[in-house]
């Protein structure tokens, strides 16, 4: 502590006499340099800085929203940076939450449900060296009892796990990342204050690391991840890592074998869902990281030029680009396709001592073991395996076209993931495009459309079976001649009744399945002569069609 209150007293001197410290010269750039468009900045964050300013304190729009104003780009997201701590933050505003523990923020909530809008809003955070933070033996799971009363805590390797100690604004810009990320604009007087010349930085297109990079990315690993994603997301702008920045990235890489799990899954979320997944793939091979990184994201990289993979991929890039909303439950869903596929094929065949698997507990078992090899138990699973799997099991379903099926499924709250999955399968041959084409029309479709179109599958059955069966020759005569058949009469064994009923005679399946009628078919008929509607009872196993 005397170490750190020393080179504050000397930063302060050097501050003085220069302009200088060893956390940067402080410049305060005007609108005649920066070229800033002021209608660029969101009314809400502007409302932010301007509250927190006039409570008489610091405040400035930060990080990558002033690195895209310079480039003349509408940021998408917008952060402030003050002095104020989160505690006054929180009580200047209606709608204020503290969250998190490592580091401690504030979001402030403008608007409701899918419209409302967040603003992160940070304090400015002194720049401790890992020598002045107390250290803990575990770490982030394991010493969670020791770090609940701490400020700013290492572990054993360096990687910090609390920094909450406040300070001044050019400590904070020190501790960020990206020299084009430590830049903090201030809508009112529209200056842009930069101390690690970052505004040159964003002029000559480089991504560049603030101080040592070897040991930034031993202070907290998952930069090497922020690395990627802010390269391949700046990539297309024509930005280039710094060597520097680059070089310890492949040896730095096994410190991420320490950082949670849970934080390293939604990393690689960002990585792949903030527009940028297929440039972010590239970039991960391009610098010798494709794996390593995180296994589940390994799997990724692995089947990323999949036919059906790149176009998941390519589809949530396309989505995000137009400002719609995506999930990690569909684009993981496409990812770890064919490992379910491959499972539930080889359940629903025999194997020496093992009986082969009904269709659908065959289809679950499968779901339930990419689950526990692939994913792991990690947060937020409960919700994203429900989707997933819901997603999953409403394939099969959609090869029914015919009967109540198609009703009851497009009523279901996850049926549009679960077309535009299908639709995705489509598009690469996997699935028939007619029958995509069908879905698409009759889920948007009124009532009357809607029999239309079930009619015109049940005609296409009926001319299929038409074509590929050979007549029957009926041995039970007086049956034919009886007077008053029962609901198209009781054919012979194996014949089934489902459009017999209607009085069209064709001897096709009930609800255009491969086996015998559906249960509920039978009943909704009426009874004559107090005998049973309809035939084949006997083949009516319900297996077949499930696994279609």
């Amino acid at each position: 502590m005397i170490k750190q209150f020393i080179d504050k007293i000397l930063a302060k001197t050097g501050s003085a006499r220069g302009g200088r410290s060893r956390f940067g010269k402080r410049q305060e750039v005007d609108a005649s340099v920066h070229r800033i468009d002021p209608a660029l900045v969101d009314e809400r964050a502007r409302n932010v800085v301007t509250t927190l300013q006039q409570a008489g304190f610091e405040a400035y729009v930060v990080g990558g929203a002033v690195r895209d104003l310079l480039l003349g780009l509408k940021p998408k997201d917008f952060d402030v940076a003050t002095n104020a701590t989160p505690e006054e933050v929180k009580g200047l505003f209606r709608r204020a939450f503290i969250i998190g523990r490592r580091f401690r923020i504030v979001h402030v909530v403008y608007g409701r449900g899918r419209e409302h809008e967040v603003i992160e809003v940070s304090t400015f955070r002194a720049y401790m060296e890992a020598g002045a933070a107390e250290q803990v033996a575990g770490n982030e799971r394991t010493s969670k009892s020791e770090l609940s009363a701490m400020k700013h805590a290492v572990d054993a390797s360096g990687r910090v796990l609390r920094d909450n100690v406040w300070g001044p604004q050019d400590e904070d810009a020190a501790r960020r990342d990206f020299t084009v990320n430590a830049m903090y604009y201030d809508p009112a007087r529209q200056i842009v204050v930069d101390y690690h010349n970052g505004i040159r930085d964003a002029q000559k297109l480089v991504l560049r690391m603030i101080g040592d990079p070897a040991i930034r990315y031993r202070e907290d690993p998952v930069r090497i991840v922020r690395a990627i994603r802010f390269s391949a997301k700046l990539a297309a702008l024509g930005f280039k890592m710094d060597t520097k920045t680059a070089a310890p990235l492949v040896e730095s890489a096994r410190l991420l074998a320490d950082v949670p799990q849970s934080r390293m899954f939604d990393e690689m979320l960002k990585l792949l869902q903030t527009g940028h997944a297929l440039a972010s793939i590239a970039q991960l091979r391009a610098l010798g990281l494709a794996r390593g990184i995180y296994p589940l994201l390994d799997v990724v990289v692995e089947r990323a030029d999949l036919p059906f993979v790149k176009a998941a991929l390519a589809d949530t890039d396309r989505r995000v680009g137009e400002g719609k909303p995506v999930a990690a439950s569909f684009l993981l869903a496409c990812v770890l396709w064919s490992d379910v596929r491959e499972g539930w094929k080889a359940r629903l065949q025999e194997r020496p001592g093992q009986r082969a698997q009904p269709p659908v507990p065959a289809l679950q078992d499968a779901i339930d073991d990419v689950f526990n090899t692939r994913i792991g138990d990690v947060s937020g699973r409960g919700k994203l395996a429900a989707d997933m799997r819901e997603i999953w099991m409403m394939q099969p379903r959609f090869d029914k076209r015919v009967g109540s099926t198609p009703y009851g499924l497009v009523e279901q709250a996850r049926f549009r993931a679960g077309f535009d999955f299908m639709r995705l399968r489509a598009d690469i041959g996997e699935v028939d495009e007619a029958i995509a084409e069908w879905w698409q029309e009759f889920s948007t479709a009124d009532d009357i459309r809607r029999e239309d179109l079930i009619e015109q599958v049940r005609a296409e059955q009926r001319k299929a079976q038409s074509g590929s069966r050979a007549p029957r020759v009926h041995t039970r005569s007086h049956r034919a001649s009886a007077p008053a058949p029962m609901d198209g009469g009781e054919m012979a064994e194996g014949a089934t009744t489902g459009q017999a009923a209607e009085g069209e005679g064709a001897l096709v399946p009930a609800d255009g399945e491969t086996g015998a009628p559906r249960k509920r078919r039978r009943r909704r008929k009426p009874r004559t002569g107090g005998g049973a509607a309809g035939g084949g009872d006997a083949g009516d196993s319900g297996g077949p069609p499930d696994a279609a």
